[in-house]
């Protein structure tokens, strides 16, 4: 089993879905886990309705053999994520994995604009629910977590990417926002990468298959739904952590730095399977 004590990480999004699924993994291997994020036992609940709060993540950490930390935050206010990040600093030294999994576009039912052409879209409120709460999260994370791994001289940035199929093309999606923050995400890793490889910092993206998050199970709501979407080919979250954890444990990590890596090519690689023990392949839809 892979041992991560002496790792310390922050998990972007982190109250549910695929970062619970990472803070999840991350706690297995006995890391030091900040589960971060906005939804807390004594705060407001997702509009949804959708279940999970940093605390209730934080004691599975724990409860798993790691450390726990739930840190409430705005991951969109760069004085909270700074505050974030010294606090880490202060209290480790040091900052090992930073793995973004925030994305502010799940708080509605995001189906009720698919398809719908831009000019009938609501601009602002799309944009802040993506690229605000998605892209730009990620980027003012990454820019702490680079400035504690440029000193320290090593590090690993994880942004949770989506979009890609099964041959690796990354066709048009049906939702411009979402779209156009996916493949920011992508080239954010290319770009980061470029800049951190001389201070032996990886960064990649990681692209899951169709995850069961708490959100996914919400709309599951018959078995024909279910054969609609093929959720006999779903990964539960801990499958993305599990590569999360593997590559956090790979000393070789550098040779993926700048890569979109999939979640399945990894499971292959390293020899993880998800929590029913299965290898589950790239999303295919079509099988």
């Amino acid at each position: 089993m892979l041992s991560l004590r002496h790792v310390v990480a922050v998990i972007t999004g982190s109250s549910r879905g695929a970062g619970r699924g990472i803070a999840l993994a991350l706690g297995d291997a006995g890391a030091t886990v900040y589960v971060t994020g906005r939804t807390s036992r004594a705060g407001m609940r997702p509009v949804d309705g959708a279940p999970g709060t940093i605390e209730d993540v934080a004691a599975e950490v724990t409860a798993r053999g790691g450390q726990g930390i739930p840190v409430q935050v705005d991951l969109t206010d760069p004085a909270q994520v700074w505050g974030l990040f010294e606090r880490v600093a202060r209290v480790h030294g040091r900052v090992d994995v930073l793995a973004n999994a925030v994305w502010g576009g799940n708080e509605v039912v995001e189906l009720e604009g698919w398809g719908r052409p831009f000019w009938q879209q609501a601009l602002e409120e799309e944009w802040r629910r993506t690229m605000e709460a998605g892209v730009y999260a990620y980027l003012l994370a990454s820019r702490e977590a680079a400035r504690r791994m440029v000193d320290q001289r090593g590090g690993l940035i994880v942004h949770l990417t989506d979009g890609l199929t099964a041959d690796g093309s990354r066709p048009y999606g049906g939702q411009i926002f979402w779209d156009l923050a996916h493949l920011c995400v992508d080239r954010m890793a290319v770009a980061m990468a470029h800049e951190l490889r001389d201070y032996r910092v990886a960064v990649l993206a990681l692209m899951p298959g169709f995850v069961r998050t708490e959100r996914v199970l919400m709309h599951m709501v018959s078995e024909e739904v279910k054969r609609a979407f093929r959720f006999d080919l779903s990964e539960t979250p801990e499958y993305v952590g599990r590569a999360v954890a593997a590559l956090a444990a790979d000393p070789h990590v550098m040779r993926r730095t700048g890569t979109v890596a999939f979640v399945a090519d990894l499971a292959l690689e390293y020899g993880f399977t998800d929590v029913d023990g299965r290898v589950i392949p790239r999303f295919d839809p079509s099988r």
